[in-house]
């Protein structure tokens, strides 16, 4: 076996950019010598390639200093270790802190959240031990990924509808307490997973986590989903209602259960399961907030926003002028733009719904081609036009931009028209377009197709919330009928005389 991983061996290595290439070196390695056995190192060797396909080539570049430091670290304390596999996760995790406090390696640093949270969180040298040593426990376990506490998503033989912005690796089970009701809920997640999106199952889980949090509290005798009574049910309804205090709505977290326990029947025959809910039982959906930028706010942050890196700033821009979801922005690809006669068309491929194409300026299509021409200038020939800088054959991702322009409204103080910080409202971008369509008198058939709609269902929404144009443009007949009741006030009760005389009539 090799004694030397070098960098440029990993398919991380491939993918990574002149610049990414030039700041590693030129023969960058990890020596296995350091570690005091043939298995370690061939263990060490799997997970760096492992790595490789995980992270960009800066990261495990950067990662090499927690490897020197964790080698010196089995040598001081792990005399006699032949393999990972032979300390649990929780035995090497303290003993390596006790051994950092000696070398004076600090245990924490203090973490700025994207909006402005401070927080100690444990340092990276801790997570990258924690990762080798899960890594070289599930290497060694042969059991079918179903059998397993914690699925690794693209081991699943079966076509996951993942959300492409949103980086969904694992579905996590552990944290159900209940052994018996942890095995049930496997066979219905993966039921569900055949039909339904990647991140509806996630928030199944969400909600089946905190019911057997409660049972674990609450109702000790309840082992199996077989156990639920209707009895069970009420009494989590009121500690919903009364006791628990985290989060106050809980109509999609109610159907998400009723869903999965709902599945839960069908695969065991668990008669209790199939009424279990009543209609009532689920409270109603809140009533949405239409909220919108104003022009003035708009202003504020695009002001900022072109300061960005010009990639970021590009995707930014472009989403407030398509109109998009945040969604469908991240996830344009490179083959989006044809001509049709003398417009230009943007094929835009929702996430959530259809397909479906709209004329553009010759400027937004020009920004969008200056787009895609630094993608292939900086990553070559790729799928979408804003890619991942750690995986550029996704698309950029939800969170990646958020830290962006959550970090830059921090920086530098960006208030709106209320006087309070601005949040992460990609959204609002889309209802600042659709009000401004409808403040162009463009017919509800239009805006919809404009905004890719599949009906003028929701049309209504962005007409309410142009106000301003409607007070505007009914300014003088409002006035005028009012000058025409003021002149018919004579006769009438004091009050309304004192209006007329106000008016100067």
């Amino acid at each position: 076996m090799e004694s030397r991983i070098y960098l440029k061996e990993l398919s991380s290595y491939q993918k990574a950019t002149v610049a990414q290439k030039k700041r590693v070196g030129k023969s960058p390695y990890y020596d296995l010598t350091w570690l005091p056995s043939q298995t370690m190192r061939e263990e060490m060797s799997e997970f760096l390639r492992y790595r490789g396909n995980e992270v960009s080539i800066s990261t495990i570049y950067g990662e090499c200093n927690y490897y020197k430091k964790i080698c010196r670290f089995i040598q001081n304390r792990a005399q006699g270790v032949v393999s990972f596999r032979d300390r649990q996760t929780d035995i090497w995790l303290k003993q390596f802190k006790v051994w950092m406090l000696e070398e004076k390696i600090p245990l924490t640093y203090e973490n700025k959240g994207v909006y402005g949270n401070l927080s100690m969180v444990p340092t990276h040298i801790i997570g990258y031990l924690k990762r080798i040593v899960e890594f070289t426990e599930k290497a060694a376990d042969d059991r079918t990924e179903l059998e397993k506490d914690i699925w690794e998503i693209d081991k699943l033989d079966i076509f996951i509808r993942e959300n492409l912005v949103q980086n969904i690796k694992t579905i996590n089970f552990t944290r159900i307490p209940q052994h018996c009701i942890r095995e049930e809920v496997k066979k219905g997640i993966f039921l569900n997973l055949q039909a339904e999106a990647i991140t509806c199952v996630q928030k199944e889980m969400t909600a089946m986590r905190r019911f057997t949090s409660y049972l674990a509290e609450k109702e000790k005798n309840v082992l199996s989903c077989r156990d639920i009574t209707r009895k069970v049910l009420e009494e989590y309804l009121i500690y919903l209602k009364t006791e628990n205090t985290s989060t106050k709505h809980y109509h999609s977290d109610l159907n998400r259960l009723r869903s999965i326990l709902e599945s839960i029947g069908k695969i065991y025959n668990y008669t209790n399961l199939n009424a279990l809910f009543l209609n009532r039982d689920i409270p109603p959906t809140r009533p949405a907030e239409f909220k919108t930028y104003s022009d003035s706010e708009l202003k504020r942050l695009n002001a900022s926003i072109v300061k960005l890196d010009e990639q970021y700033a590009r995707v930014m821009i472009i989403h407030q002028m398509l109109g998009t979801r945040i969604s469908d922005t991240l996830t344009l690809e490179m083959d989006c733009l044809y001509k049709e006669g003398p417009e230009i068309i943007i094929k835009i491929r929702q996430v959530k719904t259809k397909t479906y194409q709209k004329p553009i300026s010759k400027e937004l299509a020009e920004l969008i081609q200056k787009a895609m021409d630094y993608t292939r200038e900086k990553y070559g020939k790729t799928k979408y036009i804003f890619v991942s800088d750690k995986n550029p054959d996704r698309p950029l991702q939800y969170r990646a931009i958020q830290d962006k322009v959550i970090s830059m409204i921090h920086r530098e103080g960006l208030l709106d028209d209320n006087g309070r910080l601005f949040g992460f409202g990609t959204h609002m971008y889309r209802h600042y377009y659709g009000v401004k369509l409808t403040e162009m008198h463009l017919d509800d058939f239009t805006i919809a197709k404009l905004l890719g709609h599949s009906s003028i269902q929701n049309v209504k929404y962005y007409r309410r919330m142009s106000n301003q144009v409607l007070a505007d443009e009914t300014r003088k007949v409002r006035q005028m009928l009012s000058d025409i009741i003021l002149k018919n006030l004579d006769g009438w009760e004091p009050e309304y005389e004192q209006i007329r005389q106000n008016a100067g009539y």
